[in-house]
């Protein structure tokens, strides 16, 4: 059973990668990266013997952050494939996970803000000359900031805190 445990286990991180670049390249969060990391949490919960009590009050982490979510959505702040993730990692990392989480996902996303100013700075547009297409699309002027990539960043950093990684070592 360990070894369908940390199967399951990798999902978590391989898909906020998957969303990560896929953000970066198309500016989109697919829905089914969000729809797959809700329809795994569950089973993976239960196959750790997470307590039903514990896997409700990650439930409602991940409920808040929607809202949260929805809020900065709704000033304009970020997009919606950005709330889904953003929601989905959150229940996946829970309240174990969650101050990692937040701190470095806003620093990623401060760190990544400035990045691609500086990037998109008349003075950067001579050494991108030949880049590829989505490389020139994410240095262009204007253009939005690919948020998911700082939401993976700050659920990678705290996947390693969260209640199932937990779970998964007191199985050892």
């Amino acid at each position: 059973m360990n070894d369908l445990q940390a199967a399951l286990l990798t999902v978590f991180p391989a898909l906020v990668i998957i969303a990560a670049m896929t953000d970066a390249v198309s500016f989109t969060i697919p829905n089914r990266i969000s729809l797959l990391l809700l329809a795994v949490y569950v089973p993976v919960c239960l196959l750790l013997g997470r307590p039903l009590a514990e896997i409700g009050v990650e439930v409602a982490i991940g409920f808040a952050a929607l809202l949260l979510g929805m809020g900065m959505f709704a000033a304009g702040w970020i997009g919606g494939g950005d709330v889904k993730l953003f929601a989905a990692s959150a229940l996946w990392l829970g309240w174990a996970g969650l101050p990692v989480f937040l701190l470095v996902t806003a620093l990623a996303g401060g760190a990544l803000a400035v990045l691609l100013l500086n990037a998109r700075s008349a003075a950067m547009k001579p050494y991108f000359r030949g880049a590829p297409a989505w490389f020139a699309r994410l240095v262009t002027p204007g253009a939005g900031v690919p948020y998911g990539v700082a939401i993976a960043a700050g659920a990678l950093a705290a996947f390693p805190r969260c209640a199932l990684m937990s779970a998964f070592h007191g199985h050892f």
